[in-house]
């Protein structure tokens, strides 16, 4: 396939933009690779190692300030295969969680995206409550999840009945996938949802058949495969880096790292969407700061007790709204001090400034 950058998903709303926002004798192109702030940014018809510049380091507030694979960049050449990027370019969806442990940052999984392909594996890694929290963070973004339950050859068929009724009954409105990497059963599929030009990720924890998914999808044995631990039934982490292919369909698919956790973040609308049955009863409580836990006239509770909400989901949307809320007080403690320290900070100048006048007057 002869390539260019129209086969990175480059579309004219984004040149039409690149117009606008950039500014220098750049070329534009899309990170396909994240190495520790060591990028590969390709042009379609060529790649770059790249890194950042100064200046977008020194601006940076958060690490999502920081460039991510999916994202379109414009860059400088100062060598044959070596580049500088300048600026990042905006980004249309951004598919992020909040960072491992206690901390008040977001970790970007991919930018730019399309549709997310949730691999979740029947013999073992099923998981409604998980499921329900990578739908909030998609449609944080407006990118549609897509669940795919692979390894349904190592299961019954009647595990699969279970598995689609209880995704129907929590979730009916999210497209699934049966597929099984071993046997190639829902591998066209799949396939065929996938479109030219546009661009898809694959997330979900380790182990599952995110790389050898992709691996079949390109027809070649790119990316190195693990399964579950048969001794601590995880597992083990393959994937080392965020990474962009395009398909022989002119698809374009990134494969992730595995995730052990799949944090919030302070966007409410993902919880809104992916919770949309409870926040929709939820209107008719007595007071509009319900909080559906034990206020007075819950028209939520109600339904609980009538049978009308699934218990489970209940119970995910309770948990993950309370994470939220103590990932938003996170946030504003670290405001608060950052506030503190550029008051301090401004403080000290200004004592500094009226010293150095004193001595010369």
């Amino acid at each position: 396939m002869i390539m260019d950058i129209n086969n990175l998903g480059f579309a004219k709303e984004l040149s039409d933009q690149m117009k606008k926002t950039s500014s220098g004798p750049f070329i534009v192109g899309r990170i396909t690779q994240e190495h520790r702030e060591r990028y590969i940014v390709s042009t379609g018809d060529q790649s770059y190692e790249a890194e950042i510049t100064g200046n977008l380091r020194f601006t940076a507030r958060s690490r999502s300030d920081f460039p991510a694979v999916g994202d379109w960049v414009n860059i400088s050449i100062y060598d044959k295969d070596q580049a500088i990027i300048h600026e990042i370019l905006p980004r249309r969806s951004v598919l992020e969680r909040r960072a491992a442990g206690n901390s008040a940052d977001t970790q970007i999984i991919a930018t730019n995206i399309d549709v997310a392909f949730i691999i979740q594996a029947l013999n073992n890694n099923f998981n409604m409550n998980r499921f329900e929290r990578y739908m909030s963070l998609c449609y944080s973004s407006h990118i549609e999840p897509v669940l795919v339950l692979s390894k349904i050859d190592l299961v019954s068929d009647q595990e699969i009945v279970d598995a689609v009724s209880i995704l129907k009954k929590r979730a009916g409105k999210v497209r699934h996938i049966l597929l099984s990497n071993t046997t190639m059963e829902g591998l066209s599929q799949l396939m065929a949802t996938i479109e030219k030009g546009m661009t898809y990720c694959v997330v979900g924890s380790s182990g599952v058949g995110k790389s050898t998914l992709i691996n079949n999808l390109l027809r070649k044995n790119t990316l190195k495969t693990g399964e579950i631990s048969t001794h601590t039934n995880k597992g083990r982490h393959i994937t080392e880096h965020r990474e962009l292919f395009v398909l022989e369909n002119g698809g374009i698919i990134i494969d992730t790292p595995g995730m052990k956790e799949v944090g919030m973040t302070d966007n409410p609308k993902g919880i809104t969407t992916a919770f949309q049955e409870i926040i929709k009863i939820g209107r008719e409580c007595k007071f509009h700061n319900c909080n559906h836990i034990n206020d007075e006239g819950c028209a939520v509770l109600e339904a609980l007790d009538k049978g009308n909400i699934d218990r489970d989901s209940y119970n995910n949307f309770i948990k993950t709204q309370k994470e939220q809320a103590r990932f938003r007080t996170t946030i504003a403690e670290k405001r608060k001090k950052e506030k503190g320290f550029g008051k301090m900070l401004k403080n000290y100048h200004k004592d500094i400034n009226r010293l150095n006048k004193g001595m010369h007057e």
